[in-house]
């Protein structure tokens, strides 16, 4: 492929590094995949459905997730509910994607 014919190449490397600050690392991705599969999900059950992750860890990610515009965080009395935004729904096309791109591979 040419340098010329790289899709990425258009849009620049600021875009990308945006992209990587917000659904990279080990966690955002899998609470983006585990929160849509849900629609609501409780602060506790999102927890016990990710593996070695510590509470403070998830708090902090789902900080991010939110100061992002990725999920929707909702306090109910003394329940934290957790879903995605606008945003973060229409990313799940594109996680959709990269599976696929993982089993044309495999």
């Amino acid at each position: 492929m040419d340098r010329e014919d790289c899709p990425v190449q258009k849009l620049g490397y600021e875009y990308f590094e945006k992209v990587v600050n917000m659904i990279g690392g080990k966690w955002k991705l899998r609470v983006l995949y585990i929160v849509g599969l849900n629609k609501v999900l409780s602060l506790d059950v999102l927890e016990k459905s990710l593996d070695n992750i510590s509470h403070d860890l998830l708090l902090a990610q789902l900080k991010e997730l939110e100061e992002d515009a990725l999920i929707v965080r909702k306090e109910q009395f003394t329940k934290v509910e957790i879903s995605l935004s606008k945003k973060g729904f229409d990313l799940l096309p594109m996680l959709l994607e990269m599976c696929n791109w993982v089993l044309k591979y495999e």
